[in-house]
């Protein structure tokens, strides 16, 4: 039957019900702060939004937004290439261009449309993409729409990409490099100085989605290939408005003038609705905020590095290195289900996360912090942990150091 492939989330879903969990679609029903909500009657501490620099309840972005939604409305109704632009989509594609040191830039309407529609378009049939094993299901997405070549590359493995480069031969020349920043589920950085060294030895062009590291690292906050030092091998940068800025939306820019051209041939950005003001507003607040703010990225490592330690001072499974996404790695579904809600029960709103969207078979207990959390909610977000541990719940891995 043609619902036969969706019985096993039906089956997860019931299980879930039976044991009266909501880890996925919890309902939202106040948001007190940054960092704070009222998710399923729970007071909570927001430990799983990605809100990084906590810039969603910033009173400047919310003016910015309010005023925007009454001058212009709330909605364009359509796509720019239908409707045309307004100017205040075009304001912000010349200030994240700037902001980036390029001259060009796109504009799209969430995240996920930006990513796939440029790897879904860049390459084509007759063309060779090479991307990182654990890439972003929207970057998947896109390369499978593409008709290219997709050749997978070891996760973070420079000397893997490097081979692959090699077989390729004078093919290699023309190749999509597609890699992240900070990676979404585990909060490792890709050894981005290493890539680019592989690129310049044999060429091609890379694409490097920011989405998570942009705000969060380098000097002036444009992401991991500026805290490299290598933004000028990175050919397509991309990223979204729904982490750091605190809204929804997404961009690529870059220095090559074909990408204006490439504009009118992404699918995702002809055939969707062009931003609402309102977040388009909020946004050019939020990147001002960035840029004049660097006490923001400061504080958020103070924190992510707090909560790294803490978990790591409990023996449990973290990732390889501090970020602003600290993730818990586990075996077993049935205990993480238990774990994620005895953290709802004691105050902390992680998410969960299962196989297929972790990038191995184990599951997770995903936290991402923000420069607007407290010391002290950090401190409770360890003890809830502490607490699961107190409860036989789970098990320390590891010795604490």
């Amino acid at each position: 039957m043609l619902f036969d492939k969706f019985q096993t989330m039906a089956d997860f879903q019931a299980e879930l019900a039976a044991r009266h969990v909501k880890p996925f679609g919890a309902v939202t029903e106040k948001i007190l702060s940054a960092t704070e909500g009222v998710v399923e009657g729970r007071n909570v501490i927001l430990a799983g939004t990605n809100n990084y620099l906590g810039l969603s309840f910033d009173p400047r972005c919310i003016k910015a937004a309010q005023e925007a939604a009454a001058r212009w409305g709330t909605g364009t109704t359509g796509s720019r290439l239908a409707n045309g632009s307004f100017s205040e989509h075009q304001a912000l594609e010349t200030e994240i261009a700037q902001f980036y040191g390029v001259d060009h830039a796109i504009v799209f309407s969430t995240g996920y449309a930006a990513t796939m529609g440029m790897c879904s378009t860049l390459a084509g049939p007759g063309d060779t993409i090479l991307l990182d094993a654990d890439s972003h299901a929207s970057i998947y997405s896109g390369v499978k729409l593409s008709g290219a070549d997709i050749i997978r590359f070891k996760h973070n493995d420079p000397e893997d990409l490097a081979k692959r480069m090699r077989r390729l031969g004078d093919r290699a020349g023309q190749a999509l490099i597609i890699a992240e920043g900070i990676y979404s589920m585990l909060g490792d950085v890709a050894p981005l100085q290493e890539i680019a060294a592989v690129k310049r030895e044999y060429g091609g062009y890379l694409f490097l989605d920011e989405a998570h590291s942009m705000g969060a690292l380098g000097e002036t906050g444009r992401g991991a290939a500026q805290a490299a030092g290598v933004e000028a091998d990175v050919d397509f940068f991309a990223g979204t408005f729904s982490k750091s800025l605190g809204a929804i939306g997404g961009f690529c820019v870059s220095r090559h003038a074909e990408l204006e051209a490439i504009r009118f041939c992404i699918n995702a950005y002809i055939f969707t609705a062009s931003s609402a003001p309102s977040i388009i507003a909020s946004t050019r607040a939020a990147l001002r905020i960035i840029t004049e703010e660097p006490q923001l990225r400061h504080k958020l490592w103070d924190n992510a590095n707090r909560l790294y330690d803490g978990l790591k001072d409990l023996g449990l499974p973290v990732g390889p290195t501090a970020s602003p996404v600290v993730a818990v790695e586990m075996e077993d579904r049935s205990a993480t289900i238990e774990c994620w809600n005895a953290l709802m029960a004691a105050g902390v709103y992680v998410n969960l996360v299962i196989p297929p969207a972790s990038p191995s078979t184990n599951f997770l207990l995903r936290n991402s912090v923000s420069a607007a959390h407290t010391s002290a909610q950090i401190d409770t977000i360890i003890a809830a942990y502490a607490g699961l541990i107190t409860a036989g719940l789970i098990t320390p891995t590891s010795k604490a150091h």
